[in-house]
């Protein structure tokens, strides 16, 4: 993300709005970073029309969608830049810099409410196996099983999985503290196959982070160091190494990804009776809207079944 180019006034709007993101809502890094794009995109296209945050327009923000149409950019990311552009200018309000908000009656393109991808219980199986038996150490093998029994037994977010603090997880837990977006705090219990997985890697994890201290590194205070800068597996190393895993496991990568467990952990346990709101509480979902997609999945498969299994169902195909 580079402002560079801008004039200082746009600038120095979209570093404050950024910084008051961080201090007052507790905004994540990520969600810092994509606001910070999005409006660095809106500045450049504004500054090449002569334009400015503070002379902008409500017809100027319209033509400015109408530019990131035709740019065949996805309905998804108009309706982020839009946000983005609501957010600043009722900042911007907030403080003082603006009588009006320019943006506050446009309507966005709206998103596609698609269905999450999620996996049967048996591709999950197979993931499992595969962390188990393919990577090429038994110190890999051991952490690669201990993370995909975590993130399918407890439905974490893959951010709220690999920064996990090893206090967190001593003594055999029955259940996990997790930190969640805006530093929300849950609970979630552990099943026997999750805290089995848990307590093998904590003693290989202890004995491998007791040698580097020997060799006069730090204690790492993460349930999965690393040796990199943040100081524990990366989301990104961590979404490769779940390719890996479903070549390893005969499943199609394209359907695995981190997040992909976390549908799967919701769908499977809405389909063996859970109860909605329970599955809300542990995904950590601020909005019980968020977590009824699931039972669109399930209505989708179940639908699935019938068509492929209904004896009267095979003559209308």
């Amino acid at each position: 993300m580079s402002a560079v180019g801008l004039a200082p006034g746009m600038a120095r709007w979209i570093e404050t709005f950024l910084d008051a993101q961080a201090a007052e809502l507790d905004a994540s890094e990520n969600t810092r970073l994509a606001y910070g794009r999005d409006l660095i995109d809106v500045a450049g296209w504004a500054q090449d029309q002569g334009l400015r945050f503070e002379t902008l327009q409500r017809a100027d923000v319209e033509a400015y969608l109408i530019h990131c149409d035709a740019q065949g950019l996805a309905q998804s990311t108009r309706a982020r830049r839009l946000s983005a552009i609501k957010q600043l200018y009722r900042f911007a309000y907030e403080e003082g810099w603006r009588e009006d908000n320019p943006a506050i009656q446009i309507k966005g393109p709206g998103r596609k409410k698609s269905l999450p991808k999620t996996l049967s219980v048996e591709e999950v199986d197979r993931l499992l196996g595969a962390a188990q038996s393919s990577a090429r150490s038994l110190d890999d093998r051991l952490r690669n099983t201990c993370l995909m029994e975590l993130l399918y037994a407890t439905g974490m977010r893959v951010s709220e999985l690999v920064t996990l603090p090893v206090s967190a997880a001593r003594g055999d837990p029955r259940m996990l503290l997790v930190r969640g977006k805006g530093g929300k705090e849950r609970m979630v219990p552990l099943a026997a196959s999750a805290r089995d997985a848990l307590a093998v890697w904590i003693e290989t994890r202890d004995a491998l982070d007791a040698a580097a201290q020997e060799k006069g590194k730090p204690a790492s205070k993460f349930l999965f160091p690393s040796r990199g800068k943040a100081g524990h597996l990366t989301r990104h190393r961590f979404y490769m190494l779940i390719k890996e895993l479903a070549v390893a496991g005969g499943v199609d990568p394209s359907k695995v990804t981190p997040h992909t467990l976390r549908h799967a952990f919701a769908t499977h346990l809405l389909a063996n009776g859970a109860d909605l709101r329970a599955i809300q509480t542990l995904l950590g979902h601020a909005d019980i809207s968020t977590t009824e997609i699931y039972t669109h999945v399930l209505d989708e498969r179940l639908k699935e079944l019938v068509l492929e299994h209904h004896p009267l169902a095979k003559d209308d195909r």
